[in-house]
Order: C-alpha cells, then sequence, then structure tokens
C-alpha cells in the first residue's frame, strides 16, 4: 500500500490550472482544510447556536477512524456558510502561531469520469487481491506511521457581499502519528506553523495501528463494524452508506493499516449499495487512475478513491461535484477536496521523515 513518493509535474491536471494569487485576505490559518473537518464542523455549530464569525479551530479533534474528517455540508447550509467565511475572510490576520495564509485562485475543476455499477465488484477485488500481496512492516512499539501526502480543498468566499468559490494552492502535508494514537504531529503549509503542532489529547484514537490490528478481516464483520461506529457518529444529513463508504476512505488516507486488512476495507466497500467504478480519475499531484466511487446525492458530491491502473496502488482520493444543488455554490465539475499520498512508511520517531537517522 506504500504510494510512491515520486511526484510528477502536474502538467495535464486541469484542476491546478491559474490557481493565481489573489488580492483579497484569505481565511485566516487553521480555518478550511483541517481536513475540512474543523470548518465544516464549526459551521455546524454555528447553524445550532447562530453564532458568527467563527472562531478558528487551533487543534484537531480526536476523531473515530470512522468519522469523516470532511464533513458533508447540507445544502441549506451554504447561505450561512458564505455569510461565516465573509465574516472571518475579513476579520485580518493569520490566526497566529506563525502561520501564513494560502494562495488561493479559481476553483479546481474535472472532466467527470464516467461511471460503472456492474464493474465495480469485479474492479475492488482485484484491488483487494493487489492490496494482500503488498510487502508491509511490522512496527514495534515506540515507532510512528508517518504520512506525506499534497492536499488542496475548494470552499466559497463572500467579499463586499460577493461570493465566489475559490480554492486553495496545493500544498504537502505531514502526519506522524504513535501506534497506540495517543502521540502525534502535524505539519501543514498554510495550516501550521513551519514547526507543526501536536496532534495528541489524550485518549487513543481508533484509528491507530494498535486499534486497526484488531479489527476483523472478514468482509462482513468489518462492514458491520463500519456501519456501527459510522451511525454513532454520523451527521443525521450524511446517509448511512455513504458515511459508511467515507470511513473506509479516512482508513486508507491517513493510517497504515496491515495488508490483510486493507485488503479486506476493499472487499467490504464492495457491499456498500451505490459503490461504482469510474474509468478515469486523477490525484492531487496529476496521476491518473481508475477509481471506486460512490455518490452523495443529497450534497451532490462524488467521493473517489484513485488507483495506479497497473498496479493498482492507492494514489489517493477526491470530492467532485457531479450534480447541482439548489443553494449551492459549486458548479458541476468542481474539485472540493483533493489528495495524493506520496509516502507512507514506520518512522522511528515523531517528525522523523523515512531515510532520516533517529
Amino acid at each position: 500500500m506504500n504510494a510512491s513518493p515520486s511526484q510528477p509535474r502536474p502538467a495535464e491536471w486541469t484542476e491546478t490550472q491559474g490557481l493565481l494569487p489573489s488580492v483579497e485576505r484569505d481565511l485566516p490559518a487553521g480555518r478550511h482544510q483541517f481536513h475540512k473537518e474543523q470548518m465544516m464542523a464549526q459551521i455546524h455549530e454555528d447553524l445550532r447556536t447562530d453564532r458568527t464569525p467563527i472562531r478558528p479551530a487551533l487543534a484537531p479533534r480526536r476523531r473515530n477512524p470512522f468519522l469523516r474528517r470532511a464533513i458533508v455540508l447540507p445544502a441549506a447550509a451554504f447561505g450561512l456558510a458564505g455569510a461565516v467565511v465573509a465574516g472571518v475572510a475579513l476579520s485580518g490576520g493569520n490566526g497566529g502561531g506563525g502561520r501564513a495564509s494560502l494562495t488561493t485562485g479559481p476553483a479546481l475543476t474535472t472532466q467527470i469520469g464516467a461511471a460503472d455499477a456492474k464493474g465495480a465488484p469485479q474492479l475492488l477485488d482485484r484491488i483487494s487481491l493487489a492490496a494482500a500481496e503488498v510487502s508491509m512492516p511490522t512496527p514495534h512499539a515506540g515507532q510512528f506511521v508517518y504520512i506525506a501526502s499534497k492536499v488542496a480543498s475548494t470552499y466559497p468566499r463572500t467579499i463586499d457581499n460577493k461570493t465566489t468559490v475559490v480554492s486553495q494552492e496545493l500544498h504537502s502535508r505531514q502526519v506522524w502519528n504513535s501506534l497506540d494514537g495517543k502521540n502525534g504531529w502535524l505539519i501543514e503549509a498554510g495550516e501550521t506553523s513551519d514547526k507543526g503542532m501536536t496532534l495528541s489529547s489524550g485518549t487513543p484514537i481508533d484509528s491507530a495501528y494498535d486499534a486497526l490490528v484488531k479489527l476483523p478481516t472478514d468482509p462482513a464483520q468489518l462492514l458491520q463494524r463500519i456501519y456501527r461506529d459510522s451511525d454513532a457518529h454520523r451527521d443525521p444529513e450524511v446517509p448511512r452508506d455513504q458515511a459508511a463508504f467515507v470511513a473506509i476512505g479516512d482508513l486508507l488516507t491517513e493510517s497504515y493499516p496491515p495488508a490483510d486488512l486493507t485488503a479486506a476495507l476493499y472487499k467490504a466497500a464492495a457491499k456498500i449499495p451505490g459503490v461504482v467504478a469510474v474509468d478515469d480519475a486523477v490525484d492531487a499531484v496529476g496521476r491518473h487512475g481508475v477509481g471506486i466511487a460512490r455518490q452523495n446525492d443529497a450534497a451532490g458530491e462524488r467521493t473517489e478513491w484513485i488507483f495506479d491502473k497497473k498496479t493498482l496502488q492507492f494514489l489517493g482520493e477526491r470530492n467532485v461535484v457531479v450534480k447541482k444543488v439548489a443553494d449551492s455554490p459549486f458548479k458541476v465539475g468542481t474539485v472540493t477536496f483533493t489528495s495524493a499520498i506520496t509516502q507512507r512508511a514506520i518512522v522511528d520517531a515523531s517528525k522523523q521523515v523515512p531515510g532520516q537517522a533517529g
């Protein structure tokens, strides 16, 4: 499951074209793309308490692995979301801590790949077999899971009562998590200081390696567990099957499941209604691949997992608007979030990168 550390220039990637510096001030650091979870969760809170503007989130909450880091925003909330964004954007400042706002530009867009429901089970079976054959290291106590990626997100921004959809520039993200989930570190351009920030919060998270090795590898039992845990934390606006699909995607992106569990996750995904194969999808660094996806009709978005066409190695994921939703500022073809895993490894210490002495 190790993703290739190579990062080709995205010359053919329409998502990065035209990302020019913006004269308006962006959202303060830490507002959007903390993996979208912070902004979206706070907006939901604002909807309940009618507070504006929202306060910057200074640290991520620990989450269950089956709780989506990118919470789907209900269509009815887009109006308030724009107002909230406006309040924050015009408040100025970088949010402190040495963070620098990311450059933004026109919304990321893409060609929508054709979906094939009948082809999904066969493709997932092939992906599962490929994952099971991957040789993975067996970590030991004291080590950390290290994941490097490139990410960008899209959001509505309101300035002087005018709302436009803008996208972040593609930027790097590095995460370290201890095997027990009690200690972690994040360095993300535009979201943390250059030195990064702690992710520890006292109690282990279920996506920690030590917890993952205890999950069942029987696909039916695993899916039952995923439904159970996602139901406990699911936003009521997110359909149950979509929440389960997204939950599996979370485990594929920022955790390091053992090979047998990874294979089981793909077989479990094949049992979720509405899952389709996609003939072409592009990750954040421009690598074309095949996709496994599921559409959330209420949000008009399709979540796509992207795999290398030859090796079937997991490359990354993205969310693409495939259906226009009333009151939503996003047009069909907009990429609201994109990522590419560039390296996944076991290291001996937090903040250590692969190949570096401990």
